[in-house]
Formats: C-alpha cells, sequence, structure tokens
C-alpha cells in the first residue's frame, strides 16, 4: 500500500515572503553592523546603541540574523559567522557587500514594479521617471559608482578565482579585461600568475578607482588602465580577452557587435572568455541566473541573459573556430572561444 506525500505550501510561503529575510540581511549591511561587530562581539544594547536603532525591535532584528545563519550568538554576545566576517566587513579586500549595498539602495524598490515591467517590457529603474538609463546614473555619481564597481568586484570574485585556477594561463601572456570595472578579475588572474601582464578597458571614470584597487593588491606594475568605450572604440589586442557580466547587459544585435569586435581584436589562436551566470541550457536549474535576465528587465532597454549554447553560436557566427562551456562556481560559467 503506498503511502501518500501530503501537499504542503511550505515553500510558497518561504518563497512567496523571502523578501523578508532579504531585506533584513540589505538593512544589517547598509547599518554596517557586520562591519561594526568585525572588532569584537556586543550585546543586544550596545549595538542597538552604536547603530542608532529605535529600541522596539532591535533584538528581534539581531535574532533573525542569527537564526537566518548571518550572525552567531553566545550568551548575550553577538558576533559574526566566518562567512559574514570574511566577505561582509567592508574595510577588508574580500568584502562582496558592494552588490548587496546596491541591491539594497536600488534594486530593492525597483523589483517592486516587476509585473508592470513583465507587461510593458520596459525597464522600471530611473528612466521609468524620466531620469537617465543604468549606467548614465551610476557613471554620472561617483559615490554610486564607487558602489557599482565594488558590486561588480563582489559579483564576480568566486568566477574570477575559478578563471585563475581552471584556464591554462601558462601559455598566455597577455590579458585586457574589457569593462573590467575595479579590476577583480585582472587582480586574481595576475595574482596567481605573475608572468601575466593585464589591460583594464573601461570608461575614463573608472581608472582612478581601477588604479587604486591594483595597487592596493601590489599589481601597479602588472595592471595599466586603457580608457575607451567599446561601442564606440576598437577593442584593444591581446593573446586573451574577457568579457564578465557584460553581454547580458545588451540585446542581441548589440552582444554580436561585442563578440565581433572581440574577435577583430584577437590574433589568431587568442582566446575570448566570456563568463557570467549563464542559464543552463534546459532552462531548468539556474534560478539565479533566470532572475538575473529578469534583473536586466528591470534595469535595461533590452539587456538579457543566456544560456553557454547561445552564447557559442554567436561566437562561432563570429568566427570562433572552436568553442566550450565550462562551469566555474556556484552560477557561474564561462564560455572560451579559439580564434
Amino acid at each position: 500500500m503506498s503511502t501518500k506525500i501530503a501537499v504542503t505550501p511550505d515553500r510558497i510561503m518561504q518563497l512567496g515572503l523571502a523578501f523578508w529575510g532579504s531585506k533584513t540581511l540589505l538593512s544589517a549591511i547598509e547599518l554596517g553592523l557586520f562591519t561594526m561587530l568585525a572588532n569584537g562581539p556586543l550585546n543586544a544594547e550596545e549595538l542597538t546603541g552604536h547603530l542608532k536603532l529605535h529600541p522596539r525591535s532591535a533584538r528581534d532584528f539581531f535574532d533573525a540574523l542569527v537564526a537566518l545563519g548571518m550572525l552567531e550568538r553566545e550568551g548575550e554576545l553577538y558576533r559574526n559567522t566566518p562567512e559574514t566576517d570574511q566577505f561582509l566587513v567592508r574595510d577588508k579586500l574580500t568584502y562582496l557587500g558592494g552588490m548587496l549595498e546596491m541591491a539594497s539602495e536600488r534594486l530593492y524598490p525597483f523589483w517592486g514594479s516587476l509585473t508592470e515591467g513583465l507587461r510593458s517590457g520596459l525597464p522600471q529603474n530611473e528612466i521609468k521617471t524620466g531620469g537617465q538609463g543604468l549606467f548614465e546614473t551610476i557613471y554620472g555619481d561617483p559615490d554610486r559608482l564607487r558602489l557599482f564597481l565594488g558590486a561588480m568586484t563582489g559579483l564576480r570574485m568566486g568566477a574570477a578565482k575559478a578563471i585563475a585556477e581552471k584556464f591554462p594561463w601558462k601559455d598566455y601572456t597577455t590579458l585586457v579585461d574589457v569593462g573590467g570595472a575595479q579590476g577583480g578579475l585582472l587582480v586574481q588572474v595576475c595574482l596567481a600568475h605573475p608572468h601575466l601582464s593585464g589591460t583594464n578597458f573601461d570608461l575614463p571614470v573608472v581608472g582612478a578607482i581601477f588604479e587604486e584597487y591594483a595597487a592596493s593588491n601590489g599589481l601597479s606594475d602588472k595592471l595599466k588602465f586603457l580608457p575607451g568605450n567599446f561601442f564606440e572604440d576598437p577593442i584593444p589586442s591581446a593573446e586573451v580577452i574577457t568579457m564578465g557580466h557584460i553581454l547580458h547587459d545588451w540585446n542581441l544585435d548589440e552582444k554580436r557587435m561585442l563578440l565581433d569586435k572581440a574577435y577583430r581584436a584577437l590574433p589568431e589562436g587568442g582566446v575570448l572568455i566570456v563568463f557570467e551566470a549563464l542559464i543552463d541550457n534546459e532552462r531548468r536549474l539556474n534560478a539565479f541566473g533566470l532572475l538575473m535576465s529578469l534583473n536586466m528587465l528591470i534595469e535595461t532597454p533590452g539587456g538579457f541573459d543566456y544560456t553557454g549554447k547561445d552564447c557559442s553560436g554567436w561566437m562561432r557566427n563570429a568566427g570562433f573556430r572552436e568553442t566550450r562551456v565550462e562551469h566555474l562556481i556556484g552560477p557561474d560559467s564561462m564560455v572560451v572561444g579559439i580564434k
């Protein structure tokens, strides 16, 4: 006799109210809670005072973070977990909170209009109220730009370390990262492979932030900045060209154009590496990649994420003779094209 499995609403309710936990974490980052606790454990009263919180819900806030696995509590004292201490303390080079700071400041309210975006096909960010687009808004504000570039470093960090480990860099000496932002990929690759020299090809306003980050990692002599616009200017030549979390910002024609430009910039035998949260070919498993594509709806006029198979096809149409897709870490994979 078979046992009937009970159907419950647990998964529905957990997902439907997942924003409760998400916003609790985002507020903790915004308040600098984890950075404060890097100096040592504190009790609820001390945290409440230092963070300038109202006492009504402060203890619930701290204990919710304990229940969510973001804090530890021993007796009356709260401390960071190993993960939050490593990745959410602002003055550490391993800080990944930039992406989450941007999510709290910008994406959280914009995502409230997802239904409207699905119906209209139009962005739901600043453009909706007559403002400038995503990149114009961010790159025109020094504070937002620094936050965004830090976010890109955080978003790319796991993939950058995996690329440094998995790609055969011993066979190459020069690397150009297109739209390299703060320099997270270049830093990780050149730290792991000192024989390499790298160039960040990005908008002029990024230069000082990149050079500061390269210097903080002791790589000023290995890394240089080349200002330019990858829509208007040729992509600089190198043996390896990388594009991380770049293609998904643009529509299909723009994606193809960027791949064509990369192909022309490579020598024979050169390599293009495209990496981001590639959607699995069956479009069933990589929820992060699919949600990232919805984020492109929120943020851009025509951007969308794609599968490894999609990107391989576009690369071959651009002239690449060989392509392969390789998983990196978490939701991220890379497509490697050889000229």
